[in-house]
């Protein structure tokens, strides 16, 4: 990555968009247009800062990427979107410079863009059957509708033009949604709008879910999360935290005792997974979900106003290849590390995370051990962590992931220092729910199982997100929500005939 400035990069396309606007742009023209690079904050500091990385696109660099679409009629960037958000259109309203026309033409199908422009991954969605980047034989050369997507909703908030959509009269129906991560956010924005009573309930004392908890400040700034909450209470939506379900009252409670006429499960994949090996219960061995909501939920970080513990190392592994992997090694930094080491017993062609939070991680200094894998955690006399044995690997035939199969290399193993270790495998299902819910059918790994509308096992209850995927995307969440809203819909009208009253 080249490091240019958010100032050398706004010169750049300045120059670009006074060459382009105003001619009629051919194919080939637009294909020679040069991708416009997301401008972000210096490496060095930024690591041991909480404020966001990238910074978003200028308005001649969102003119100039704009331009770079051909608007083709067959969409295929559409049907490559979970939820699928108008491409084109939004992306034409760009060019036109009518930023408000091109957030109102996404939020017909998503209301969560600042969020999903800066999280999801698109150059494996719509980017990966982008037109552009097909022609040019690279998904980087796409059409960057990620960072599009976040300049218009930014746009819209910092101007404060936010307003919340429309809600249809009321029907004297309630809905309770379970959960307030992405899943149960779009559930309730689109129940809501059909005139239902919409009821959140959350386990934590604070709303978001996996966009609170999870993932970093310096990645999805809280306060974007929080202004999405804040439509959604404009709406009509009401929000009870510190409610777990299936503890402080069941599924059958809320249908029941409270008169609920629906209910929707959206309460993602928390259990996490660990490596079953010696050493995993010493002192400084955390999974990626405590370390994670200790210094994002609970502000672990700001030693100042938080009393939230925080363990202090100085050398930190962190085992996994995704996206959770990448930002505990960032926060890892963030928290005062001075040395930070990604173990991945794959290559870095094989990693699941996205290519631009490998690439942050690299500049601000993580060092990947590639090709290896822990086999033991070892201790000092007082229990704690002092180093991790590891061993090393060879890619062989490709597994059922078609990525290619790690295998061990016998005889290898050899110690690398370390007083932390962050174990970022991925996350299973919380068993809570099925516990404490008699005749909800789930999986052998505790995932709900849902038909293709969303409905589970139970009358009146559908289920979505991570806690039906396993551990997804944000965007993945949503579709899922999407499709779950539109069967509640119409099950609460009448329309769902084969849906049991």
């Amino acid at each position: 990555m080249s490091h240019k400035t958010q100032e050398e990069l706004a010169r750049e396309a300045e120059k670009i968009w006074n060459a382009i606007k105003g001619k009629t742009l051919s194919p080939k023209d637009r294909m020679e247009i040069p991708v416009q690079e997301m401008p972000a904050r210096d490496p060095v500091k930024r690591a041991r800062e909480m404020g966001e990385v990238a910074l978003g696109y200028t308005e001649e660099q969102a003119r100039v990427e704009a331009a770079r679409c051909l608007g083709c009629k067959n969409r295929p960037c559409v049907a490559a979107c979970p939820v699928g958000v108008p491409i084109p259109e939004f992306i034409a309203c760009i060019q036109d410079g009518d930023y408000a026309k091109a957030v109102a033409t996404i939020k017909l199908t998503n209301l969560l863009p600042a969020i999903c422009g800066r999280v999801c991954p698109q150059e494996k969605q719509c980017q990966s059957a982008c037109t552009v980047g097909k022609s040019l034989k690279t998904v980087d050369k796409a059409v960057a509708i990620g960072r599009l997507e976040r300049f218009v909703a930014d746009w819209e908030r910092e101007n404060g033009l936010i307003k919340p959509p429309a809600v249809a009269a009321a029907t004297g129906k309630k809905v309770a949604v379970i959960g307030s991560g992405p899943a149960g956010l779009t559930v309730a924005a689109d129940v809501r709008r059909e005139g239902h009573d919409v009821t959140i309930f959350e386990a934590f004392h604070k709303t978001g879910g996996v966009m609170v908890y999870g993932i970093p400040e310096f990645r999805l700034p809280k306060a974007i999360v929080a202004k999405e909450v804040e439509t959604l209470k404009a709406m009509g939506v009401t929000f009870r935290t510190n409610f777990l379900v299936g503890r402080t009252e069941t599924i059958y409670d809320l249908l029941d005792r409270e008169g609920f006429d629906a209910a929707f499960i959206g309460t993602g994949a928390g259990l996490p997974k660990f490596m079953n090996i010696e050493g995993e219960n010493l002192i400084g061995v955390f999974s990626a979900n405590e370390y994670l909501t200790r210094a994002n939920l609970m502000k672990a970080f700001d030693t100042e106003h938080a009393d939230t513990p925080l363990y202090p190392a100085k050398t930190v592994a962190v085992v996994g290849g995704g996206n959770v992997a990448m930002d505990a090694c960032r926060m890892a930094l963030r928290l005062g590390a001075d040395k930070v080491y990604c173990i991945y017993r794959r290559t870095r062609t094989e990693m699941p995370a996205r290519v631009e939070e490998v690439m942050h991680a690299e500049e601000e200094g993580v060092e990947f051990c590639f090709l290896q894998n822990p086999t033991r955690i070892i201790g000092d006399d007082t229990g704690r962590v002092r180093a991790v044995e590891v061993l090393d690997y060879e890619l062989g035939e490709p597994d059922a992931s078609g990525r290619r199969r790690p295998v061990a290399k016998a005889g290898t193993e050899h110690e690398i220092p370390v007083d932390a270790m962050i174990i970022a495998l991925g996350n299973e299902s919380n068993p809570l729910m099925a516990q404490t819910t008699e005749g909800l059918s789930v999986t052998d790994r505790g995932n709900i199982v849902v038909d293709d509308k969303q409905r589970t096992s139970l009358k009146k209850v559908w289920a979505g997100g991570d806690i039906v995927l396993g551990a997804a995307t944000v965007i993945l969440a949503m579709g899922e929500g999407r499709k779950a809203a539109a069967s509640i819909n119409a099950y609460l009208s009448g329309n769902e005939p084969d849906v049991e009253d």
